[in-house]
Parts: C-alpha cells; structure tokens; sequence
C-alpha cells in the first residue's frame, strides 16, 4: 500500500502531459473552427437580409417618387447623388456607385452614411442608365431614374444594358455573357445591389469578382467559390430588380397609367 501511495503522488509524467495538452489543442482548435464558421454563415446570412431589405426600400422609393434612386458617389455619402435633375454618375459610371442609404431610409451604415454589409464594407448599387430600348414612343434618357421621362416614354420602355453571368466572359473586356452563362440578358434588369463579401476591403483577386468593380454594364452571381477555384476566390452576394416588376409596382401603385 505504501509503495501505491508513492506512486500516486508522483503525479503525470511528461508523456501524459503532453497527450492531455495535444488533446485539449484538437478540441479547442476544432471549437474555434465551428465558432468561426458559425460566425461567417451568420454574416453571409444577415448580408443577404440587408441585400433584400434594400431592394424592398429602392422599389418603395420608385413608388413614392415615380423612379428610381441614383447612386450615391464617395462625396456624396449616402445621399444621391445628382447634377441637375439628372445622376451624377452617368452611363457607365453609375454602374459603380453606393446604396444611396439616406435617399430610401435603409438604417444600417457608417459614420458617413453608406449603407453597411454584415462585414461592413459599403453596399453596392448600380442602376440603368443608357437609353432605353422597344419604346413605342419617345426614348429620351435617363428612364429609369427620371420621373418625367418614366412617364412620358412609357412602359414599354425596356432597359439596355445591366447583364448579369454567372461567371466572367473568357475575354475579360466582354461586356456580354459567354454561351450558357447568361442569368439575364440586357433587356431585364433596371438596378442592382449586391455586397462585395467579407475580402470587400481588398477586393478581392478572382476574375469573376472583379467583374463587379469594373465599371461597366456587366456583373457576375454565383454561388461563393474557394480561392482556389476557377476564377478564384468569390463571395460576393447580389439581388436585382427586373424591369417588369418595378413597372408592375408603379402601375399597382398608380404611379403610371
């Protein structure tokens, strides 16, 4: 008994010891995973929710105000921003612009008063902006952000620009989808919000995100992709506006005839 005593009291050795270590390593290292992974489907989740709370504001403000918002610009926070009665941000500059957060009541932005992703980097919007096509009247541009000439060309007015793919166009200067990649053509979408993801401070480096910063007419949805795939890394989330809705919300609303 006394020779079980001794033994007791000497304690873990060096090699039990390091097995307790490496396990209580494993089972922390995996619940910082899961916590991590929670905490980006959280953030990827109420980024979505924040997308779709903004399309319901910008067509709430095409109600009230008979067109849709311009863009907002870096100087003019989360305003919109206009010269004249016309945007600021001319086609293909209004492609690349902000939420304008202030115009249409979305509450969720930064000290400066753009509109917040879950990551918070700034949301997105772009808006068409070109002359509108199929009138069977007149087709004087801006349409879609002109209460004036939204009324007068009509609504058979469609727009001629915004396309969305789901991957980037093999020649990246293409402002057309490549064959089977079209989730739209140019004739369907009026506006665009989208977020450019948690790698939204850097931009990421992928083909397919870059086609979301380009300045241009052309955007790229899809579902996110590692950064070693194809096209690289892309987490960027996007929810749009089809020219027949808006019109069938301000004809609904007795905004149009």
């Amino acid at each position: 008994m006394a020779w079980l005593g001794a033994r007791r009291a000497r304690g873990f050795t060096l090699t039990e010891l390091a097995v307790v270590f490496t396990i209580i390593s494993l089972l922390l290292a995996t619940a910082l995973f899961t916590l991590s992974a929670q905490t980006e489907q959280r953030n990827f989740e109420e980024t979505r929710r924040r997308l779709e709370a903004a399309r319901e504001l910008i067509l709430a403000f095409a109600i009230v105000n008979g067109r849709l918002p311009c863009p907002a610009t870096t100087a003019s926070a989360g305003a919109e921003a206009f010269t004249g009665a016309n945007c600021t941000m001319p086609y293909p500059s209004a492609t690349d612009g902000f939420l304008p957060a202030r115009a249409i009541g979305f509450q969720i932005v930064d000290a400066n008063g753009f509109a917040l992703d879950a990551w918070q980097n700034r949301i997105r919007y772009a808006v068409s902006g070109v002359a509108p096509v199929g009138c069977t009247g007149s087709s004087t541009a801006p349409h879609f952000t002109n209460a004036v000439n939204l009324r007068t060309n009509g609504i058979t007015c469609q727009p001629g620009d915004l396309v969305i793919c789901n991957r980037s166009p093999a020649t990246v200067t293409n402002t057309t989808c490549d064959a089977n990649t079209s989730l739209t053509n140019q004739n369907i979408v009026v506006a665009i919000v989208f977020s450019t993801g948690k790698n939204g401070a850097t931009g990421g480096s992928g083909t397919n995100e870059a086609r979301n910063l380009d300045n241009n007419a052309l955007f790229v949805s899809r579902t996110p992709d590692p950064a070693g795939a194809t096209g690289g890394e892309f987490d960027d989330q996007m929810v749009w506006i089809p020219v027949g809705e808006l019109y069938g919300k301000l004809i609904a609303a007795g905004a149009l005839p």
